[in-house]
């Protein structure tokens, strides 16, 4: 049975989950970190898509991106999958794929749900136990988003550039959705829907998003649907 294709609208964020396989590492060196987000960025300028928040663990990436058409994420993904296998593979003599299957992808409505994606994704070594605060780990977006730190991979989207009138502003409204931090329900929103490749939104949302691709799009229940007596 053919898959589906993804759910993927020009223009709408989607949240976008790579993991090693078998949950196996795909970085072991800071050099490998710094090999993938240059090749991200080419990536991402290649297909037409703007990174807006990411984060690379040890054995899977999250990011946050926009694709200025549809098919840009994964042609983006696609290339930069492809790249960065040849780099690991010719690097440490190795054969065989890094990567477990495809990437698992999520489209995301951005008046409700885009600033906690952001949360979700910049937390994540925090969660994971690997720092104690966001801004001690190296390999994520929030350097940049939160602190002003340069970063080329990173393009703001509308949403962030709303937090304020100046970059001070934006900043200092930024930290403060961190405190306190994104709560467990929007962390298990955020996860089902991105498990199960559906749309993060609203009803209204959804329902255009169903009906400008003629397709399901919200989350379904685990079993047989029950009988109508």
């Amino acid at each position: 049975m053919s898959r589906l294709p993804r759910i993927d609208l020009a223009g709408i964020p989607q949240h976008v989950i790579q993991r090693g396989n078998n949950r196996q590492a795909c970085f072991f060196f800071n050099v490998d970190y710094r090999t993938y987000l240059d090749s991200l960025t080419r990536a991402a300028k290649k297909y037409g898509c703007f990174i807006h928040a990411y984060v690379l663990m040890t054995n899977h990436v999250h990011l946050l991106v926009t694709g200025t058409q549809a098919g840009a994420v994964s042609g983006m993904m696609q290339s930069l999958g492809r790249r960065y296998v040849r780099y690991v593979n010719s690097t440490y003599q190795r054969t065989g794929t890094l990567w477990e299957g495809r990437f698992k992808s999520s489209l995301v409505e951005s008046e409700r749900y885009l600033l906690a994606c952001y949360r979700y994704i910049e937390l994540n070594p925090v969660r994971a136990a690997m720092v104690s605060a966001p801004g001690e780990y190296g390999w994520s977006s929030y350097g940049c988003n939160a602190m002003g730190l340069y970063d080329d991979v990173v393009t703001p989207h509308d949403c962030y550039l709303s937090l304020g009138n100046s970059d001070k502003k934006r900043l200092s409204s930024y930290l403060a959705l961190f405190q306190p931090t994104i709560d467990n329900e929007d962390i298990l929103t955020i996860r089902k829907h991105i498990n199960q490749g559906r749309v993060l939104g609203t009803e209204r949302f959804r329902d255009y998003v169903a009906k400008t691709l003629n397709r399901r799009v919200r989350l379904t229940v685990p079993g047989r649907p029950k009988k109508v007596l």
